[in-house]
């Protein structure tokens, strides 16, 4: 039956598809072909009419978009018309824009571009309208638009045609628009904080030591592989040494690795970095920045995402240590040695490497006990030194080092150090953490970046360091559930 149905739908479409480009045959036969024409002068737009119509009222207005719905009778008609901000009403009558015009536009179909131009008026039931005095048509849709102009429903075809998706459902323009305005937010605060915006290198000459497994290419002119970056990190804290001393950037990402509503093989992030501050620095430029979001984007602090309500104006400050021994019992400085850590981890069920140090232990069960936990806006510092190899070490607890994430609705959104700046630890932990890549992957290209601990050897400031997920923001503050929904061409498999 459903085979059946299939069938008698393609079978419909097709003879949709050929009504419409015999139309367009006819068309560009009588010399109207609506592709050729370049411009078109539009002086006002759907919601700048609707949101001020005493001053438009009477006003002759341009608009130029796209037919949504329309209700043809006899020698008049009504328009659902969509320009780049919204909708409105068009009003077409026969006796104003001449019998010629009008017996043209009552051939045209639903998603036809056209352009407009007529006077703003009210009618008897109070909609707010344009009284059409000339029509053109634009540009001839050859395709239809999808369930008959209700909206577009299936994901995976959203994604695939988000042209359709945004033209269908208005809410998807609404979170794109949002997510421009975010970003813009960001580069006024930080610039209004003397942050200097710069782009560093996509294509990078080696493969870091860092766990992420990049993307692959060959420059033909060089002879030579590169690999997309996997983060801007190491070239932003060369600035930092060459006496930039607040920079950051909003890059493209490219990571080779899984996907899921939080993960994209391609994806935006912002790094920034100041010299002469620390990670408490970076904190309180995270719960500011934040809270301001919300406030511009939302309206307020207190945000709904999910059906959960979160408060981004308060913000939790928890040490690792402390995160754990809250939600675990665990107490890390109970354990005087591995062993006694590993014990604890097989007392709670949870599994460590044989050789797990006190350090990976606490990690594991941070993963295990709090993350899930951690639903209002919460900094976890104080990281163990074995997972945060870019950090530097508390002076005076030098198992542990100067970094915090920061999590919101059991999310990690950001990552932050107090930025290590001894070349000769950095280059020993380079070393261990590319010998460890090794040793896992004997295929591995990883290496250690030596430019980089060059440029730390001419002296680079004490520096804090951020780096935070757009995408994952832009979910939050527009409570979208998937990745896909914030990115306007999210990465698919092809269609076979």
């Amino acid at each position: 039956m459903s085979e059946n149905i299939n069938a008698q739908t393609e079978q419909d479409l097709s003879e949709i598809l050929q009504v419409r480009r015999d139309k367009l045959s006819a068309l560009c036969e009588s010399g109207n072909n609506p592709f050729v024409k370049t411009k078109y002068e539009i002086d006002s737009s759907s919601v700048d009419i609707k949101a001020d119509f005493e001053s438009f009222e009477g006003k002759t207005v341009s608009l130029g978009g796209r037919i949504i719905s329309r209700r043809i009778m006899g020698k008049a008609s009504f328009v659902g018309f969509r320009d780049g901000d919204g909708d409105i009403q068009l009003y077409v009558r026969r006796d104003d824009v001449g019998e010629e015009d009008y017996l043209a536009f009552k051939k045209w179909d639903i998603g036809d571009v056209i352009g407009v131009k007529g006077y703003v008026f009210k009618t008897q039931t109070g909609e707010i309208s344009v009284h059409a005095q000339h029509i053109e048509l634009l540009a001839k849709s050859l395709l239809p638009l999808p369930e008959k102009f209700h909206g577009l429903k299936d994901t995976d075809t959203r994604y695939r045609q988000r042209y359709v998706d945004l033209i269908v459902n208005p809410e998807v323009r609404d979170t794109f628009i949002k997510r421009s305005q975010i970003l813009s937010e960001i580069r006024s605060y930080l610039d209004l904080k003397g942050f200097l915006e710069v782009d560093t290198p996509i294509l990078v000459p080696i493969e870091i030591g860092a766990s992420a497994r990049p993307f692959k290419t060959h420059h033909n002119t060089l002879d030579m592989d590169m690999y997309l970056r996997i983060e801007t990190e190491l070239y932003l804290k060369r600035l930092i040494v060459g006496g930039m001393h607040k920079v950051y950037e909003v890059g493209r990402i490219f990571r080779n690795e899984g996907m899921d509503t939080k993960h994209n093989p391609e994806f935006t992030t912002i790094e920034l970095y100041q010299a002469f501050t620390d990670y408490h620095g970076m904190m309180d430029l995270v719960e500011e920045l934040y809270s301001m979001l919300a406030q511009k984007i939302c309206g307020n602090k207190k945000i709904n995402y999910q059906g959960v309500e979160i408060d981004m104006g308060h913000w939790e400050r928890l040490t690792m240590v402390e995160a754990v021994k809250k939600y675990s019992g665990c107490d890390y400085y109970e354990w005087a040695t591995d062993e006694d850590a590993r014990n604890c981890a097989k007392e709670k069920h949870v599994e460590v490497p044989e050789d797990a140090t006190k350090g990976t232990v606490l990690a594991e069960l941070f993963d295990a006990f709090v993350e899930d936990k951690l639903i209002q806006p919460t900094f976890i510092y104080d990281y163990p030194v074995e997972n945060s190899p870019l950090a530097k070490r508390k002076p005076n607890e030098p198992a542990f080092t100067e970094r915090f994430e920061y999590f919101i609705n059991a999310t990690e959104y950001g990552n932050a150090f107090s930025e290590l700046n001894d070349p000769i630890d950095q280059k020993e932990r380079f070393e261990k953490q590319v010998e460890a890549k090794r040793m896992a992957d004997p295929d591995c290209k990883s290496e250690v970046d030596y430019d980089y601990v060059t440029a730390l050897e001419y002296g680079m400031p004490p520096t804090g360091g951020l780096g935070f997920g757009i995408d994952r923001l832009v979910m939050l503050l527009t409570n979208s559930a998937s990745i896909r929904d914030v990115l306007l061409f999210p990465t698919m498999k092809p269609i076979e």
